[in-house]
């Protein structure tokens, strides 16, 4: 079973080692408490190196360079703004970052034990000097700045630095609490009328030093919760991520939440959780789930405390603890009941809800459709535009296992194929296709799909370390849809959607809409199951090596590999200048080309063609407001990206953030793209770009002779 993006092979490549003694009950200890480390961690490590040392597709030897990479790597994991460790703290442990290959190859974790205990002692000493600057007078009137590159901030020199550092931090913190609160009190309607949330408020009117004492009490509790699983996976993916930054191993619980999200069904209570401030914070509820239903649990809620059955068993406190805990606690088989102590958004007092388990389908994860009416002309011409809001290439890959041919299981291809019969049924005049927001997913599922649109033929081209490439094909006759396609693409799009939305492309099948090019993900994963490897006959779960092993090239013998898929239409975009394209990620591997599969052309789409609609949209875009802000926007974002230092003169920082809060819009546009959106075609002036680009598509492809297409 392939899939890209996450894409995977499960694979069993070495013999079994007799199992552990190690009960699978047994929870993994806190690092703060582990004397050395456990059994099982030095099979593990010592396999993952020996993996890495001869089946990655760079071919690179885990050396002393990778030994390098793997050093900085892991302090990155642990201080990524150099807070905490000291100078000598980095200069006692230099002397050894040319030792974690022969480590790892020995099974030794004790260094990656040892450090992070040491790191725990300076998060300590750090929070306590936050505490006491928490509660000192703040100059706000002076002229200083605090950096925010970690390539220009250096760690402390000594203690000393260490409590300027922090106090310059926390003096940051309450000013952009300060210009949180502004913000809010500023949030009008036309008639002047707050239109901010209670939850806004509640957090705006709080005193800002009571919430940052809060902040940093929770971080304290949530370093020492760390565990022996959690300090494996660390060490074990700095020197998986300094081969290429797709190669990570997966602990438990972390494989646990890759399948879930490739299965698109959990048991449990469908509501989506973050950490804020110590506190589990509900900010979606998945429709048609078991709190939709209920009804009593709202966005902006905390959940305090959390108990198992209708009356019976203690109910625990959960605050400052590990999301990952919570989410554990809450999760349960279908029709089992859980107890949450809600604390709610509207300030009111604590109450403990029932909700009983049940089955959950990721629904806001699955492909849906739309049909849009769009008017094309000034005499009231319209088209009936189908818009497909794909966010990943999805396959429930156990549920295809075990169906024997049913084809009852759950997949993107499938749910896709329905859409476009509905499609057909309703005399749609185009398709649009949305992958802005989808990630990748499964390989079968990019090929199966592009398949609905293409008859017959290469899809996508796989290179493995020996050079050997294989081709592979959609071999299913006919199509679903053979007018004109529209596939709409950002930074974000990666992997299985960059194997369609260049399928497409290179069949001339249709046109791509979007960003200047998409995420630029163009390697194979595999899945390698590691209780599989370690025990005859599975045993304890042990998690699993996501291994970069091949990379994909397109028919026409392209890797999207670092560059993506260039759009035909570029649309502006404040994603297109963030840093979040692989070419930006550490060890990214090259780009290169192989020989062309022999494929169709389509024939709907030319230069002259894509001139026009070049054309007629760069003079719709500049005669839009919209628009307009939007690039000021984007320029003031890169302005403020390129700033090294941030001033903490009061009248200076806000007014610096009334003028670009770059900020909180890549923040604001992150999570916009990893939530799910309620309505399946979001009306704004971008998307009703994308309908005028699709409209032009549509008259020009009724002027073509595609009597020889294919």
């Amino acid at each position: 079973m392939q899939i890209v993006g996450t894409q995977l092979i499960v694979v069993v490549l070495f013999s079994a080692i007799a199992q552990s003694n190690l009960s699978a009950a047994d929870p993994p200890p806190r690092v703060s408490d582990m004397k050395a480390p456990r059994a099982l961690d030095r099979q593990i490590v010592m396999k993952v190196a020996e993996i890495m040392d001869n089946q990655h597709l760079s071919k690179h030897r885990f050396d002393d360079e990778i030994s390098k990479r793997a050093f900085e790597q892991f302090l990155r994991s642990l201080d990524p703004l150099k807070m905490y460790f000291l100078q000598s703290d980095i200069e006692s442990l230099m002397s050894r970052q040319n030792e974690i290959d022969d480590l790892a190859k020995k099974g030794d974790l004790r260094f990656a034990i040892e450090t992070f205990k040491t790191f725990l002692q300076r998060v300590d000493q750090r929070v306590a000097m936050a505490h006491q600057e928490i509660d000192r007078d703040h100059n706000f009137s002076i002229d200083e700045k605090m950096g925010v590159d970690r390539k220009v901030v250096q760690y402390p020199k000594d203690d000393s630095e260490a409590r300027e550092r922090m106090r310059r931090q926390i003096k940051y913190s309450l000013l952009v609490l300060k210009s949180d609160k502004i913000r809010v009190e500023n949030t009008n309607d036309a008639s002047g009328k707050s239109v901010a949330t209670a939850k806004e408020k509640e957090k705006a009117n709080e005193d800002p030093r009571d919430r940052l004492h809060r902040r940093y009490q929770s971080l304290a509790k949530r370093w020492h919760q760390t565990d022996a699983d959690e300090i494996l996976e660390l060490f074990v993916t700095a020197f998986t991520t300094s081969f290429d930054p797709h190669t990570s191993y997966m602990a438990p619980k972390t494989l646990e939440n890759f399948r879930i999200i490739m299965s698109l069904n959990l048991d449990g209570i469908g509501a989506q959780l973050t950490l804020e401030d110590g506190f589990t914070t509900i900010t979606g509820v998945v429709p048609g789930g078991a709190a939709d239903k209920d009804g009593r649990l709202k966005v902006g809620d905390r959940i305090v405390t959390v108990g198992q059955g209708e009356d019976s068993g203690e109910m625990v406190d959960v605050i400052d603890m590990k999301l990952d805990d919570v989410v554990q606690m809450i999760r349960g088989n279908a029709g089992t009941v859980v107890r949450l102590g809600v604390r709610p958004a509207d300030g009111s007092e604590t109450k403990i809800i029932n909700i009983t388990r049940a089955k959950i389908n990721l629904e806001d994860s699955a492909a849906r459709s739309e049909i849009v009416e769009h008017k094309v002309s000034a005499d009231g011409k319209t088209i009936r535009v189908g818009y497909i809001d794909l966010p990943s290439f999805y396959l429930d890959m156990e549920a295809a296992r075990e169906d024997s041919g049913r084809n009852n299981f759950r997949s993107s291809t499938r749910d896709v194929r329905a859409i476009l019969q509905n499609f057909r049924k309703q005399n749609v005049n185009a398709v649009v296709v949305d992958l802005s927001r989808n990630g990748g997913g499964s390989l079968t599922e990019a090929i199966n799909l592009t398949g609905l649109f293409i008859d017959r033929g290469p899809v996508v081209q796989v290179k493995d370390p020996t050079g050997d490439v294989q081709v592979f094909e959609d071999e299913e006759s006919g199509v679903s849809w053979n007018g004109p396609l529209v596939v709409m693409t950002g930074k974000e799009s990666a992997s299985a959607s960059e194997i369609f939305a260049g399928a497409i492309q290179d069949y001339k099948r249709g046109i791509v809409v979007g960003d200047p090019s998409t995420h630029g993900k163009g390697t194979v994963q595999s899945l390698v199951d590691l209780s599989s490897l370690l025990f005859k006959n599975g045993g304890r779960d042990m998690g699993a090596l996501k291994i970069t092993i091949q990379q994909f090239y397109l028919p026409g013998g392209k890797s999207t590999q670092r560059q993506g898929v260039m759009a035909d239409i570029v649309l502006p975009a404040i994603t297109a200048a963030m840093d979040i394209g692989e070419a930006d990620l550490d060890y990214a591997l090259p780009n290169d080309t192989i020989e062309s599969a022999r494929h169709a052309d389509y024939k709907m789409v030319d230069s002259s063609i894509l001139n026009k609609l070049r054309t007629s949209s760069a003079q719709r875009v500049k005669a839009s407001s919209g628009f307009d802000k939007l690039l000021k926007r984007i320029e003031m974002y890169r302005e403020q990206k390129e700033e090294k230092f941030v001033s903490l003169n009061e009248a200076e920082f806000i007014e610096r953030r009334k003028e670009l809060d770059a900020d909180k819009e890549e923040e604001k546009t992150i999570l916009d793209q990893q939530l799910p959106k309620k309505e399946v075609f979001r009306k704004d002036y971008y998307s009703e770009e994308v309908l005028n680009i699709t409209g032009d598509y549509v008259e020009a492809v009724s002027k073509l002779d595609l009597a020889q297409a294919g």
